[in-house]
C-alpha cells in the first residue's frame, strides 16, 4: 500500500484504532482503558445516621454543622457510611473525608442554602482559573477512596445565583468586562473533586446547582455512574455545566443523565496564561452510555484547552434537542494540544448544530482586555492572571488525530460548522467513517487540513453540499 506523507499521521492513528479495536462492536479498546474509574470503595462496616448528630429534616433547620460531625466521626474511626433519615436537609458547604460513603437515600434531598456565606472559600480552580472561589455544596478535596451514592437529590437551590450574575451582567458588559463577570460573580457549584484518587460518584441527582453541577478537578481515578443531572428548573441557569473533567486522568464516566444549560459531558484542562503555568493535560477518559438533553454540547472539549487534552475515548452517546452535539473550542490566547480522541456510535436528534469547530470562540469572554480607566496595578489578583499575555506561538491551540465513526444526526440547522485559524494549520488529520448527518443547512469547513471521510455523507433541504475553505486536502 502506498501512504502518503501527508497522511502518515492519519494513517497510522487509524490503524491503532483498528488494532486495538473490540471485535464485537468496533469500539477502541487501548491498554489505557482497562485502568480508568475508581479501583476501591470505602468499607460498610460502620453506619453513621446524621440525625444522631442533631441533623434534622425539616428544610428549615440549618443542618450544616451536624452533617458535617458526622462525616468527620466516620472518617476519624477508619471510615464506613453516613446517612440520612427520609426528609429534606438544608446544608451550607459539607466535606467528605476518605474512607467515607456519603450516602443519600431514596426520600432524602440536601437543600443548598441561598447565602454566598454559607460556602467557605477556597483554593480551587474556576473555568481554568486557580484563585480562592466559594466552596461547592458538596467537596471531596485531598481525598482517597471516597464516594457519594444513593438514590436521593442535591439540590443546589441556584436561581438566587443566577440571578445575581444576570445582574452583574448588566453592570459588567457596558463597561468592556465580559470576559471577568463570571469570575466576579461567585457561584457556588454542586459537586466538587479535587487532588483526590479513588472516588465514586454513583446514582444521584443532581438539580439547580449555582454553578457547574459536577467538577472533578485535578484527580484521577474517578467513577461518575448513574448520576442524573437536571438544571433547568425555574429557568435555565448560566454555566450550569453537567460533568466538567478539568485537568484530570483515568476517569470512567457511564450511565449518566444530563440536562443543563451549558456543556453537558466536558473535558477542560486550563485557561491562557495561568493554564499554560500549571500545564497539566486531561487524559485517558472513557464517557459511554450517557444522554443529554437540554444544553451546549453532549460532547465538548475545551475551551480550556490550555494543558491538553488527548487519549479519550467517548461511545454509545445520545444527544436530544442538545444545542450542539460534538463540540471543539478554544481560542488564540489559549494553546494546548488536543489529540487521540475517538468517538463513535453516537446519534443525535434535533441537535442544532452536530458538528461544531471554533477555535476563535466567543471573543468577548474569551479575550481580556483592560478598559480605560482601570489601573492595572490596582485590580484583583485574578484579574491580572487573566490579562496576563500569551505569545502566539504558546497561545495557538492544535487539535489533530481526532476520530468519528458511527455517527448519525438528524434534523440539524447546521451539519457542520468547523472554523480553525487562519493560516496556523491548527485542525489537522480529522477522520470520519460510517457517518450520516441530515438537516437545513450543510455548513462550511475553513483552515483545517488532511481529514479523511469513508461512508460520509450529509443530506440538506437545499441539496448544497459542504463549503471547504482555506483548507487542503479536505475533501467531504
Amino acid at each position: 500500500m502506498k501512504i502518503k506523507s501527508w497522511n502518515l499521521g492519519l494513517f497510522l492513528w487509524a490503524v491503532l484504532c483498528n488494532a486495538c479495536a473490540q471485535p464485537e462492536t468496533g469500539i477502541p479498546d487501548f491498554p489505557w482503558m482497562k485502568d480508568v474509574g475508581a479501583k476501591s470503595f470505602p468499607s460498610a462496616e460502620n453506619v453513621y445516621l446524621t440525625s444522631a448528630y442533631g441533623a434534622v429534616g425539616d428544610a428549615l433547620f440549618d443542618c450544616t454543622r451536624a452533617i458535617q460531625a458526622a462525616i468527620d466521626s466516620c472518617a476519624k474511626n477508619g471510615g464506613g457510611i453516613v446517612t440520612f433519615a427520609p426528609g429534606i436537609y438544608l446544608t451550607g458547604s459539607l466535606f467528605i473525608k476518605s474512607g467515607v460513603n456519603f450516602n443519600i437515600p431514596k426520600g432524602t434531598t440536601l437543600l443548598g442554602r441561598q447565602e454566598i456565606e454559607a460556602y467557605a472559600k477556597i483554593d480551587t480552580r474556576v473555568a481554568g482559573v486557580e484563585m480562592r472561589w466559594p466552596a461547592a455544596l458538596l467537596n471531596i478535596l485531598d481525598a482517597r477512596c471516597a464516594a457519594i451514592s444513593g438514590d436521593g437529590i442535591v439540590h443546589g437551590k441556584g436561581k438566587v445565583f443566577w440571578d445575581k450574575y444576570w445582574a452583574m451582567r448588566k453592570e459588567y458588559d457596558p463597561k468592556g468586562l465580559r470576559w471577568i463577570v463570571d469570575y466576579d460573580a461567585e457561584r457556588p457549584r454542586g459537586i466538587l473533586i479535587a487532588n483526590s484518587e479513588e472516588v465514586t460518584v454513583q446514582g444521584i441527582v443532581i438539580y439547580q446547582p449555582g454553578f457547574w453541577s459536577l467538577h472533578i478537578l485535578y484527580s484521577h481515578h474517578v467513577t461518575v455512574d448513574g448520576v442524573i443531572i437536571s438544571n433547568n428548573i425555574e429557568g435555565r441557569g448560566p454555566s450550569t455545566d453537567g460533568v466538567d473533567i478539568d485537568s484530570s486522568h483515568d476517569i470512567l464516566v457511564q450511565n449518566s443523565h444530563i440536562n443543563c444549560n451549558d456543556d453537558n459531558f466536558c473535558l477542560k484542562a486550563g485557561r491562557d496564561s495561568d493554564g499554560l503555568r500549571v500545564n497539566r493535560p486531561c487524559e485517558r477518559v472513557v464517557i459511554r452510555d450517557c444522554i443529554a438533553g437540554h444544553g451546549d454540547g453532549l460532547f465538548t472539549c475545551g475551551s480550556e484547552t490550555s494543558g491538553g487534552i488527548r487519549d479519550i475515548v467517548a461511545y454509545n452517546l445520545k444527544g436530544i434537542g442538545t444545542k450542539y452535539g460534538l463540540r471543539f473550542k478554544s481560542t488564540t490566547t489559549r494553546g494546548g494540544t488536543i489529540e487521540n480522541i475517538w468517538l463513535g456510535n453516537i446519534e443525535m436528534t434535533g441537535v442544532r448544530n452536530p458538528f461544531i469547530v471554533d477555535l476563535n470562540w466567543n471573543p468577548a469572554y474569551s479575550t481580556s482586555v483592560l478598559p480605560a480607566g482601570y489601573d492595572p496595578d490596582q485590580v484583583p489578583e485574578h484579574w491580572k492572571k487573566m490579562l496576563a499575555p500569551v505569545e502566539v506561538e504558546r497561545g495557538t491551540p492544535k487539535f489533530q488525530q481526532i476520530h468519528f465513526e458511527n455517527v448519525t444526526a438528524t434534523g440539524a440547522t447546521t451539519c457542520l460548522s468547523v472554523k480553525g485559524i487562519e493560516g496556523r494549520g491548527t485542525l489537522d488529520h480529522f477522520s470520519f467513517r460510517n457517518c450520516s448527518l441530515s438537516g437545513k443547512n450543510a455548513g462550511t469547513i475553513r483552515w483545517a487540513n488532511d481529514w479523511e471521510f469513508e461512508n460520509f455523507s450529509v443530506t440538506t433541504e437545499d441539496g448544497k453540499a459542504i463549503q471547504v475553505e482555506n483548507s487542503h486536502r479536505v475533501t467531504p
